[in-house]
């Protein structure tokens, strides 16, 4: 496997389009589509929140619905969440936008949104845009590049990957865009993810690599601890590498599996260091635990506690407020048992051993944590499972930025 240039156009077949549609931002992309030449196989993961967006209830009626897929179109700005059955509406409208300029079944378009909840879309911009983007679909890595652009709301970088593998002697390309910021928690969070490839693939082993690949990845990220309603995560294969179809889970689908892993965990953690008002990457890996949950617990509710993330910001090496994390996360283990360490590019330090705090140097912590990426090192020494988490340091932007997020 490798990495190469691009995202959701990089696969065979794909291509993709933005525009400006004025749905809620004047200066800037705001519709992004994504496009395959045929009919897709396709694969998705959606929020647990109860509260579901319109977007997300037409999407899971196609991904359940085992019928083929063809095209995304994606808004931010607004939404479409608790807006009744004109939000609903709204997604039918966009879908049929498409059947009307590129003659695909509207039953196989997928819509996403973003943005502030509670807004009703502007159909007759979202139906512009389509017939827009509809002229301009292209397979170019640019292409995609602005898609990834379009789909930002308070994220400040683009976020996109691509990568080729070999299966059966045929390449493989497997390529994604992403975008969230606020509003991250597991499970999922407020993120949208699409990913793309041209590999040949069974859909419900589709859905069962996506499912659990998500939950090692976009589960494991937190910035802010609020569960969105409009995550949702969808894959689409089309099958144009030409590969035998992948049917069982023999060593093509391992590999498979292993592209997708690390394509999910690049996303997640630019996610994670792009948290709204974030200065720094805030991991924390839990090893030799009893059990994995346990050490999916754990790793998550040291990078979801508050205090802790605002330790990090201040570069404090006040490690008791991670172990107060653990202690509450609902994991039995004990503290006598527990070595925790601070990591950076700039050193390691172990900071308490089995229930004892050490009387480490302060500079050299200090050092360490004034790094773009910290990590707090926990070892269990109970078992050998383990897990790692990201989220971001909580600093003052995060709550200018919220507070105004409408205007």
């Amino acid at each position: 496997m490798k990495d190469i240039v691009g995202g959701v156009t990089a696969a065979k077949g794909f291509k993709a389009a933005s525009c400006e549609a004025n749905i809620k931002y004047k200066d800037r992309t705001d519709m992004a589509f994504v496009y395959s030449e045929i009919p897709c196989v396709c694969a998705g993961t959606f929020t647990t929140n109860v509260v579901k967006a319109a977007c997300v209830q037409w999407d899971q009626q196609i991904v359940e619905s085992g019928d083929p897929m063809q095209a995304v179109v994606i808004n931010s700005g607004i939404a479409n969440a608790c807006t009744g059955k004109e939000g609903f509406d709204a997604c039918i409208a966009t879908a049929k936008a498409v059947e009307k300029t590129l003659g695909v079944d509207y039953k196989s378009v997928a819509v996403a949104s973003t943005g502030v909840i509670g807004m009703q879309l502007p159909v007759d911009k979202l139906v512009m845009g389509v017939e827009k983007m509809s002229k301009t679909l292209d397979g170019s890595i640019e292409a995609g590049t602005a898609a990834s652009k379009a789909i930002m709301t308070t994220d400040t970088v683009n976020k996109e990957i691509a990568v080729s593998f070999e299966i059966d002697g045929k390449t493989v390309t497997l390529g994604g865009m992403s975008k969230g910021s606020g509003m991250i928690h597991p499970n999922m969070c407020t993120m949208l993810a699409f990913l793309t490839t041209d590999i040949s693939i069974d859909k419900s082993l589709l859905q069962e690599a996506v499912s659990d690949v998500v939950a090692e990845t976009f589960n494991m990220i937190t910035v802010d601890g609020d569960t969105s309603t409009n995550d949702t995560l969808l894959c689409m294969a089309n099958g144009e590498a030409g590969n035998i179809t992948i049917r069982s889970k023999g060593d093509e689908y391992v590999i498979f599996k292993k592209a997708l892993l690390h394509v999910c965990r690049f996303l997640a953690k630019k996610m994670a260091a792009d948290g709204e008002g974030a200065s720094k990457l805030f991991e924390a890996k839990v090893v030799n635990a009893k059990t994995l949950e346990d050490a999916r617990t754990l790793s998550r509710a040291i990078v979801g506690s508050n205090l802790s993330k605002a330790a990090i910001f201040g570069c404090d090496a006040n490690f008791g407020r991670f172990l107060c994390a653990m202690g509450y996360s609902g994991a039995e283990f004990d503290q006598n048992d527990v070595e925790l360490y601070f990591q950076s590019p700039n050193g390691r330090i172990e900071v308490f051993h089995k229930g004892v705090p050490l009387d480490f140097d302060e500079n050299v912590a200090l050092k360490i944590m004034k790094a773009d990426e910290v990590t707090v090192y926990v070892d269990m020494n109970e078992g050998t499972e383990e897990a790692t988490a990201w989220g971001c340091d909580l600093t003052y932007d995060y709550v200018k930025i919220n507070a105004d997020y409408r205007s």
